[in-house]
């Protein structure tokens, strides 16, 4: 539409970006509906479930290693696997393991993004070092996810390459665990 400008066409993008976002942890969050006040019947909205993903309600964290038995490298999506791998939960650690640069002619290094933006455009600019290149070694890096918030990693070598070229990044949103009585 003619008239809009390059700020309109931002804030459209983001908005897009935003619902996009909402939608995407929403649905992966897969057991939401069994939280009470739905139809256990029909389990709307998406019908009855088929699969063999177990709800978690151990109180104890889990241990998860960041891409399986692949591990975190160059190439490998991790938005997949972490949709694949949902839910997470507050405390639960996440282990990074990468060769160090001595066994591999690739480094690698785990970092936090501040934001969606940073984090769709693979913006290093204000991101945080949590893994150098050398942590991912032996038993790898642990992160612990300690709140609930959204936390969005990526390898930032290569200026970020590594992140936008190689698919290096991911995104949780770990969820509050249920408590039984």
């Amino acid at each position: 539409m003619v008239g809009f400008g390059v700020s309109a066409d931002r804030s459209l993008i983001l908005i897009v970006a935003a619902a996009s976002m909402l939608v995407t942890v929403s649905l992966a969050n897969r057991d939401w509906y069994y939280g009470g006040g739905f139809n256990y019947t029909t389990h709307w909205p998406w019908g009855p479930r088929n699969d063999s993903h177990s709800l978690n309600y151990t109180n104890e964290p889990n241990k998860i290693i960041v891409g399986g038995s692949d591990h975190w490298h160059y190439g490998f999506n991790y938005s997949v696997w972490a949709f694949q791998n949902n839910p997470f939960y507050v405390n639960d650690v996440l282990v990074f393991k990468y060769n160090p640069p001595s066994k591999s002619p690739f480094h690698h290094s785990v970092y936090l993004l501040p934001n969606m933006w940073s984090y769709m455009t693979c913006d290093m600019s204000r991101a945080k070092l949590i893994a150098n290149t050398t942590q991912g070694d032996g038993e790898g890096f642990e992160f612990v996810l300690k709140k609930w918030q959204p936390y969005y990693f990526v390898c930032g070598e290569s200026g970020g390459l590594h992140c936008r070229d190689g698919r290096m990044k991911f995104f949780v949103m770990p969820m509050l665990r249920r408590w039984h009585y």
